[in-house]
């Protein structure tokens, strides 16, 4: 009868830790976070932050790549102001002037739309293509540059024949150029077919008086 209440005994014993044991897992299951999945979303918001850090950044790196491409702005075509003045830029014409010396006035004007400098003082005059037909400058005048642009214009004296006697030859046409070097040379009609011999010529300038061609 003893040993079954002792072995009874030991049994209420056992159930009862037991019980206890379970209570006390029960009791602190709630205080361990890390058993119940509490942390979860602080990983999950972390997460979102570095994404969220990182989208900012390629959107900031992408806007700035974009910034650099919309600052460059077209450079705006300038063709036509502020060049040098090319033969093929300039009306020419040349009257027969008889006072107070006899001389070819040449006189140069921008075509419509164009404003250029001439920058080379002297311009490139001959009589044909022949060595000897070619004028030589002989200083007067003298603006440097010359703006031709509208109704502006630019004077130049020739004086076809230099020297004494029946030497030369006869010519119709002379041709200007504003450069020995230009491409294109213009050749106009004179108003009359002199006798060419040693020809000369002046500078440019904008005063008429300035440019009557003397042999000094």
């Amino acid at each position: 009868m003893r040993s079954r209440l002792a072995t009874r005994s030991t049994r209420l014993v056992l159930a009862a830790a037991v019980v206890t044991a379970l209570a006390a897992t029960t009791a602190c299951g709630p205080e361990d976070p890390s058993e119940t999945g509490a942390a979860a979303p602080s990983t999950s918001t972390s997460s979102s932050a570095s994404a969220s850090a990182e989208g900012t950044e390629s959107g900031d790196n992408g806007g700035s790549e974009a910034g650099k491409g919309g600052t460059e702005a077209p450079t705006g075509d300038k063709s036509g102001y502020g060049q040098s003045c090319g033969t093929n830029d300039l009306d020419f014409t040349v009257t027969w002037e008889a006072q107070p010396i006899s001389h070819y006035l040449v006189t140069a004007k921008a075509k419509s739309g164009i404003t250029c400098y001439l920058d080379v003082n002297t311009p490139s005059v001959s009589f044909g293509s022949a060595a000897d037909g070619v004028a030589s400058p002989v200083g007067q005048g003298g603006e440097d540059p010359i703006k031709l642009s509208g109704s502006s214009v630019a004077y130049a004296g020739i004086d076809a024949k230099t020297t004494e006697g029946e030497g030369g030859k006869k010519f119709e046409n002379v041709i200007i150029a504003t450069s020995e070097d230009d491409p294109n040379p213009a050749e106009v009609e004179l108003p009359d077919a002199p006798t060419v011999d040693k020809p000369i010529v002046t500078n440019w300038s904008t005063k008429r008086n300035e440019v009557i061609p003397r042999i000094v």
